[in-house]
């Protein structure tokens, strides 16, 4: 299971099915859980976890120091779920004192090649990251959402659930749920109605967050008066929850 060429230091803790691959490094505070395959050329440095069955391509790099001029070798946390496939050339760093302590990264993600998650970042479930995306700083991510290659967000911006973004998108601002962005600065382009087809929303379903969209952007509403239309939709139609609930705690401002 493990490579005669592999390096594991003797604080690591692997369980006993995981696999690693020729000339790869794996540090001390590094525990891996069950199912795990890290492949060849890896180095992972610690405090660092990871779950059970995911499979990690060559030359990753995870685990690192963070890129912030102000950390002072702080031991802070990279943590990894469960089920998620992380592709050639990735790089994750740890968290910084600052925020929280820790990068986290959830479940059944699909994180393509060249992919960097920076320091403080928050990725939910069953996300996708395609090639050369890159998320800056304190970036959070919710369930669903997918970045389109070459997507660059800017440090401390949030990505709601079930958003996606076309190829070359520059995030300056938060993206609210259900979102499709594009451009630089990336700006709304209508609901991500394909990927809720896909999930199992129903007609009635998308077609509420279609009027939702609307109020939000082509009512003429400011962003205040939306939030309170909105807020009045939501009663019967449970789906819009997360949308008013992600307008409220923006802090950066929403793309418009």
């Amino acid at each position: 299971m493990i490579h005669a060429t592999a390096i594991i230091d003797p604080k690591a803790e692997l369980a006993s099915d995981v696999e690693v691959g020729a000339y790869s490094i794996i540090g001390p505070d590094v525990k891996i859980d069950s199912g795990t395959r890290i492949g060849p050329h890896v180095v992972i440095e610690g405090p660092t976890s990871i779950g059970k069955n995911n499979q990690v391509f060559q030359y990753a790099s995870l685990g690192a120091a963070p890129q912030d001029k102000k950390y002072a070798d702080e031991p802070t946390r990279l943590e990894i779920g469960d089920n998620n496939t992380i592709r050639e050339f990735c790089t994750f760093n740890r968290g910084t004192v600052q925020d929280a302590g820790v990068t986290r990264i959830g479940n059944n993600n699909w994180i393509m090649a060249y992919v960097h998650i920076a320091h403080d970042c928050h990725v939910a479930d069953n996300t996708i990251l395609a090639n050369n995306s890159s998320l800056a700083g304190h970036v959070h991510m919710d369930n669903y959402a997918i970045l389109g290659g070459f997507t660059l967000v800017h440090q401390f911006c949030k990505i709601g659930a079930h958003v996606i973004t076309a190829v070359g998108s520059v995030v300056f601002k938060d993206i609210p749920p259900y979102v499709t962005a594009a451009g630089y600065d990336a700006a709304p382009h209508g609901i991500n109605s394909e990927g809720l087809k896909r999930r199992g929303f129903s007609p009635e379903r998308i077609a509420t967050i279609k009027r939702a969209y609307k109020t939000l952007y082509r009512s003429s509403l400011s962003l205040e008066e939306a939030k309170t239309a909105l807020d009045i939709q939501r009663k019967d139609a449970t789906d819009l929850d997360i949308l008013v609930e992600f307008l409220s705690a923006s802090t950066r401002g929403i793309i418009r």
